[in-house]
């Protein structure tokens, strides 16, 4: 480990989920001592509302407040939280700072949260997500699939393009698709909604030029599970595996076609995505149509590893 900067820990605040790395630097890498995740849903009603909704900033502060003492208990010296999609534009954002600097501070003195742009999000999930993979097989186009947004990011070994798409699973789920499950008529707004800000993707990030697709976050994951007949979830099993896509598109219309009851009963599914899957679904489709298209590409590579780890990275 290096001493000079000692026991470090990221912590990833989303639309959907909140995620702790603790890790030890160890030559230019990271050595996991504890990894992390809770469905709190911060950004519940925001794309409506404007606002964090009270309980939704208390799901948060729990979790923040276990993570913090795990924090403790492990020795942590540095600490970095990035806030993403669901804190950039609320109007009462003052409340959840105020909090993670009472609860952070405990910890690190000094230490908040801060909201990062898109841009910097996409730069941390695309060194995250790339750091194992074999520079042959770049230029990679790395789709951080979260909450409120979607990053698409285009590198290798450095970012060349970039770009945040508001749209993600809770986001599009929240405005599109109400019904259980999904109607017929829902799905196509949604898929709408999506080709909408993959056409502003397009504008900035030349995809075409890609030959490697890695997706990250928890929605890319997950499919993975289900493609690999998995009958719970399995980290090991899923991280740097590799989807064709004709499983992975037979994964996301069986999604789109059940309840939230059948959905639930899936080994692999956490219960804080059954509602909201059906959303990411309808971005895979239409990422995993835009890739084949514009890059030939017929295969997903999925990666455990994504803006946590580029977090934890930044402090290292």
């Amino acid at each position: 480990m290096d001493r000079a900067v000692g026991r470090v820990a990221a912590v990833d605040c989303g639309t959907n989920s909140i995620r702790l790395l603790i890790a030890d630097p160890v030559d230019g890498g990271l050595r996991d001592v504890h990894r992390e995740m809770r469905i709190v849903r911060l950004g519940q009603g925001v794309d409506a509302t404007g606002e964090f909704a009270p309980e939704a900033l208390a799901r948060t502060r729990a979790a923040l407040t276990d993570y913090a003492a795990l924090m403790q208990s492990h020795q942590v010296t540095k600490v970095r939280m990035v806030a993403t999609s669901a804190a950039r534009d609320v109007a009462n954002r003052d409340e959840f700072f105020a909090m993670t600097a009472e609860v952070l501070g405990a910890v690190v003195p000094g230490a908040v949260a801060e909201v990062i742009t898109g841009a910097e999000e996409a730069e941390l999930s695309f060194r995250g997500a790339v750091a194992e993979l074999d520079a042959a097989a770049a230029p990679f186009v790395v789709v951080d699939l979260g909450g409120g947004s979607t990053e698409v990011v285009l590198g290798g070994p450095e970012v060349t393009a970039a770009f945040s798409a508001d749209i993600g699973c809770v986001r599009l789920t929240e405005r599109c698709l109400h019904s259980d499950p999904p109607t017929a008529g829902e799905i196509e707004a949604a898929r709408e909604v999506v080709r909408d800000a993959l056409d502003e993707v397009l504008e900035q990030v030349p995809v075409g030029q890609a030959a490697t697709w890695v997706g990250v976050a928890g929605t890319m994951t997950t499919m993975a599970a289900l493609a690999h007949d998995l009958t719970s979830y399995d980290s090991e099993a899923i991280h740097l595996s590799r989807v064709g896509f004709s499983a992975l598109l037979r994964v996301c219309e069986d999604l789109l076609a059940m309840t939230r009851q059948q959905r639930a009963a899936l080994g692999p599914m956490h219960e804080g995505r059954v509602d909201v899957i059906g959303g990411g679904a309808v971005i895979v489709e239409e990422v995993a149509a835009l890739l084949g298209d514009r890059a030939g590409i017929d295969e997903l590579i999925v990666s455990e590893h994504d803006i946590l780890d580029g977090i934890a990275l930044s402090i290292s």
